[in-house]
């Protein structure tokens, strides 16, 4: 009987994890982590489940740390280690332990990733590890009168490489050095390099592995979810927090505004917490999202005024067709907003045309929002919403944002192969570009 039982709990777990697998497969995670926990005792269980997660068909950028190892190679020498704030004052000795020890965690990282025993959950795997001058450093400088020397900040990352290498199914594997456009090298804090190369991606997951078991509030209780303006406020607010959950904590809240999906928090001390945490409904640790930052509905009258002064400016530098007041009054049942503080900051509209065709239009976002993702959230509703109604082919006109609709799935197209009535009112001036998506 347990022997059933452990095979039919078994077949139900399995199950259970396939949406996940299809939800996360040909999507980009980061997983962040300090030198802690490369140099515990989980790190090679960590690499099982890294090498699990790319066989699943994530793409993987991994960024570590070596904050212990650069403090036990600076002790080593009889040297001491100095911060200031969350900065270490990086002289030319500690760059020298620094470099040191980000070789050699590099190689172990490398080594833990190559594993293939018969034995082991990488038997008959294949992981290609790369890595690169994919970030470009300059240094902090003197920040209330102490010079930082060789400690530095992300300069400029270099994601179209980074994509070309996910896109040959590597791992992209970063450390927290970088090196200026003058050849120096510069020691980062490997939770802003892990936030710049999020954000400039973007990533869909971001995970920073932490000395704790995820957010938690003043009485130590878990904080499995937080808004970006929930984490916000926990980061001025909480002095119980751990030493690296006050140094991610603002990364993450930065990230998740520059378009991450989502940040996770979750501990390294215990195996398997990033599989649990990925895997499960509940998951370990926290997660934080922008969702409830902004409230994304359909359109209503009383939106008229903002949805005029929102696209009145894109309107007058050409990059949206005018429409008169009267006419988005007319059509407000067309349109869906995102509302953001009161304040509506993005829109789009679909417009039918038979029964199987659409139009994608009069799609704005304020400048200040632009890196938040709303255009691509709103896209996705009009998508459900042309899907829902039958919708086949999805089309929509553009001067200026080609591009962005075809890292988005649409396809450029000839204008004969819009729709009959809307040929007869396309714009010959204009000269707007037709790309086509097939729902």
């Amino acid at each position: 009987m347990s022997d059933d039982f452990s095979s039919a709990h078994f077949v139900t777990w399995f199950r259970s994890v396939a949406p996940y697998v299809n939800l996360f497969r040909g999507k980009t995670f980061l997983i962040a982590f300090g030198g802690k926990a490369i140099a515990g005792p989980l790190a090679r269980t960590l690499a099982y489940d890294v090498n699990l997660l790319a066989a699943l068909g994530v793409r993987l950028i991994l960024v570590h740390g070596a904050r212990p190892q650069i403090e036990e190679l600076l002790r080593q020498k009889g040297l001491e280690s100095v911060y200031h704030g969350n900065y270490r004052v990086t002289d030319a000795s500690a760059l020298d332990c620094a470099i040191d020890a980000v070789g050699s965690i590099y190689v172990r990282i490398e080594a833990l990733l190559s594993q293939g025993l018969a034995d082991t959950p990488m038997a008959n795997s294949t992981i290609r590890v790369v890595g690169g001058n994919f970030v470009t450093a300059r240094p902090l400088g003197v920040v209330d009168g102490v010079d930082l020397q060789y400690s530095g900040q992300v300069r400029k990352v270099d994601s179209e490489g980074i994509r070309a290498q996910l896109g040959l199914g590597n791992i992209v594997l970063l450390s927290c050095l970088g090196s200026s456009p003058t050849g120096e090298i510069f020691n980062l804090a490997v939770e802003e390099v892990a936030e710049a190369v999020a954000s400039s991606l973007p990533v869909d997951k971001l995970i920073f592995l932490t000395d704790s078991r995820g957010a938690t509030d003043i009485d130590g209780a878990l904080l499995d979810e937080l808004t970006v303006d929930a984490a916000e406020r926990l980061v001025s607010l909480g002095d119980w927090l751990s030493s690296d959950l006050k140094r991610y904590l603002p990364c993450a809240v930065r990230a998740g505004r520059a378009g991450v999906g989502r940040v996770h928090m979750i501990g390294y001390d215990e195996d398997g917490t990033l599989l649990r945490e990925l895997f499960t409904r509940d998951g370990v640790g926290t997660v934080i999202s922008r969702e409830s930052l902004e409230i994304l509905r359909d359109a209503r009258p009383d939106d008229i005024g903002g949805l005029v002064a929102l696209i009145e400016p894109l309107e007058a530098e050409g990059s949206l067709v005018r429409r008169s007041r009267e006419l988005l009054e007319r059509e407000i049942s067309r349109f869906s907003v995102v509302e953001h503080d009161r304040v509506i900051v993005a829109c789009a509209a679909l417009y039918p045309y038979g029964a199987e065709e659409a139009e994608l239009a009069c799609v704005a976002v304020h400048p200040h929002y632009r890196r938040w993702g709303y255009g691509a959230l709103l896209m996705k509703r009009i998508e459900a919403k042309a899907r829902a109604s039958g919708v086949k082919r999805l089309f929509v006109l553009t001067t200026v944002t080609s591009q962005w609709f075809r890292e988005r799935g649409f396809v450029v197209r000839q204008v004969d192969q819009l729709p009959a009535e809307k040929r007869l009112v396309y714009n010959l001036q204009r000269r707007s570009k037709v790309l086509i998506k097939y729902l």
